[in-house]
Order: C-alpha cells, then sequence, then structure tokens
C-alpha cells in the first residue's frame, strides 16, 4: 500500500468527508461523519469531529494520527469559513495538532468549482442546507460572498426553501395567503394534521426548527403541481442567477466562456425545466456561460486541490476522480 500523501476534508453543514488519497490517485480510506462546520459546532467542535474522522481513516489503513503527520498535505474546505480570519485560525489549530506537514484552509465552495469544472476556475453555486457562490478568473482574483444569511442579503438552499414552504402553509390556512397543497403535506411530513400544530411544535420545543430542511424536497415535488410551491422554487433559481450574474461581472466575465458548477444537495433536486430557467437567465448575463449541475462529492475538490499543490496531476487526478465517484460520497 503506497503512503497516503493528502488529507482531503469536505466539512458541511449537514456532514462531513474526510478521504485519504495516495500521490497516484488511489483513495486509501474515505469516511464519512456528522457536521464539522465551525459556524454551528465552533472550532473545538470542529476539531474533534475532524480528529475523530481522521482516527478513523487512518486505523482504517494501519496508520495512527498520534503518531506524527499521516499527509504531507492537507487541504480542508469548510462551510463556515467565509473570512480570512476564519481562515487563519482553523489552519493555525490544525496544523498545531500535527495531522500533515502542510495544511490549507478554505470555504467549502471551492470544492464544488474544483470539482464541477474541467479548468478549475470559473463559478461554484453551493446550494445545500444553505446557499455560497465564489467566482475565481483564470489570473486567480476571485469574487466571494460573507453567506451570513438574511444580514448579508442571502436567501437560497434547504432551510429557507423549507421554511418559505412551512410559511405558505400557514398562510394557507388562516387565509392570508394562497390556497396551496403545501397546506396538508407540511404537517403530513411530521405526522400532524396543520401547519399550526407545526408552528406550535416549533415554538414549544417538541419539534426542533431545523427540521424545516426537510421539507425542502416536499416543495420540489410539490412545484410540479402547486402554483405556490412553483413560486418558492423559481425565486431559488433567481436567487442561483443573481450569485452567478455578480460574481462574472464583478470578475469581468461575462464575454467569457464560463464554467458554472452547480452543487449541493437542494440543487440536485432542481427538474430540468428549472435547469433550463437558469441558464436562460445565464444567455442574458454572457452568452458562453456553461451551466454544469455536478453530483461529483465536493471531497474530490479537495483531493484534487491538494495534489495539485504538491504537483501532482494526470493520470492520478482521473484515478481518483473515478475511485471517489465509485465509492458515492455524493455531496450534500
Amino acid at each position: 500500500m503506497s503512503a497516503p500523501v493528502v488529507l482531503a476534508v469536505d466539512g458541511g453543514n449537514s456532514k462531513t468527508d474526510l478521504a485519504l488519497v495516495s500521490a497516484d490517485g488511489e483513495v486509501l480510506s474515505l469516511v464519512r461523519g456528522p457536521l464539522s462546520s465551525p459556524h454551528h459546532l465552533g472550532l473545538d467542535g470542529s476539531l474533534q469531529v475532524l480528529r475523530d474522522l481522521l482516527d478513523q481513516a487512518s486505523a482504517g489503513v494501519g496508520l495512527d494520527a498520534s503518531n506524527g503527520p499521516v499527509a504531507d498535505f492537507a487541504q480542508l474546505l469548510m462551510a463556515g469559513i467565509d473570512f480570512p480570519s476564519e481562515e487563519e485560525e482553523l489552519r493555525e489549530a490544525v496544523e498545531a495538532r500535527g495531522w500533515a506537514r502542510q495544511t490549507r484552509v478554505a470555504n467549502d465552495t471551492f470544492a464544488v468549482l474544483r470539482a464541477g469544472t474541467e479548468r478549475g476556475w470559473g463559478v461554484a453555486v453551493v446550494c445545500g442546507s444553505g446557499i455560497n457562490c465564489v467566482g475565481v478568473a483564470p489570473d486567480g482574483r476571485q469574487a466571494r460572498f460573507p453567506a451570513l444569511g438574511a444580514i448579508t442579503g442571502d436567501w437560497g438552499g434547504g432551510h429557507d426553501v423549507g421554511l418559505a414552504g412551512l410559511s405558505a402553509a400557514a398562510r394557507s390556512e388562516d387565509g392570508r395567503g394562497p390556497k396551496t397543497s403545501l397546506e396538508q403535506s407540511v404537517p403530513a411530513h411530521f405526522g400532524l394534521t396543520t401547519p399550526q400544530e407545526v408552528a406550535e411544535a416549533m415554538h414549544l420545543g417538541t419539534l426542533a426548527r431545523r427540521r424545516v430542511l426537510e421539507l425542502a424536497p416536499l416543495v420540489f415535488a410539490s412545484a410540479a403541481s402547486d402554483e405556490v410551491a412553483a413560486g418558492i422554487v423559481h425565486r431559488l433559481v433567481d436567487e442561483i442567477a443573481a450569485l452567478v450574474r455578480a460574481s462574472l461581472t464583478r470578475l469581468d466575465l461575462t464575454r467569457e466562456h464560463v464554467e458554472v458548477a452547480l452543487g449541493g444537495g437542494v440543487a440536485r433536486n432542481l427538474a430540468e425545466h428549472h435547469l433550463e430557467l437558469l441558464r436562460e437567465s445565464m444567455r442574458e448575463v454572457g452568452p458562453r456561460i456553461e451551466l454544469r449541475p455536478t453530483s461529483a462529492p465536493p471531497v474530490l475538490g479537495a483531493a484534487l486541490c491538494a495534489l495539485g499543490e504538491l504537483g501532482v496531476d494526470g493520470e492520478a487526478q482521473i484515478r481518483v476522480r473515478a475511485e471517489l465517484a465509485k465509492a458515492g460520497g455524493n455531496d450534500g
């Protein structure tokens, strides 16, 4: 067995994938665990999740993560790392633990960009539990967004779509809004009868508010036959288009051939006609913008970034793409 040379991490708001990959592209170990975003867990909580997964991955290939570095390079692409100061804080903490000889930390949008594009530059939109975007020009210039939620103007992702579905159901029930099938399907999902019962349960704490995430697929499923649900999905399409437009405009790439990678568990629920609406919006921005919906696991992006830092490309990168795709580590 070849010694692992890279440690690749995709740390999200709902799950974490960690892989050990050798210099020839062989995936030595791939493990999945709970969310590791420092935004939700704090720095110490995030590091504990990563350490547990690293121990599990290392033990699976006969290594001991407590006995010196297990990798030459670690690439951690993490949700909730939105500012340079946060990148630096996590990088220093990981380096102090000696998991790898070199460490780089960045936001998880870079994972989708690297995994979902051929050239490694362009625009990536991640639509999972939340929404975020990054644009990278061929010369390395970046367009980024804080993605802190409503306080930075964000809307989108599973939480917002699910919450919009619950809100529409409540307004349908009390007469403030149009009638929608969500009035029945939303409470039924939780084993309840009315939207008001759902609201009461969340208010009293007997139903966790975070479970609105579970309603996003229901909204997408209802959109084909329900105008209110369709309106929620159309709003999400508009938000994705706005992020792409802003990124390309800020980078002055509207006239170039640019790949736009679209990833995340919620994005996979978009029907083909929704994707076509998105393509139409992009054509208004520039005639050569190519939408690339991707189901490639974001941990692949972290692995490709790390291998690239070590000067490894060609057959090794082809191999790691194939092996991680076969392992089935879908993005989320």
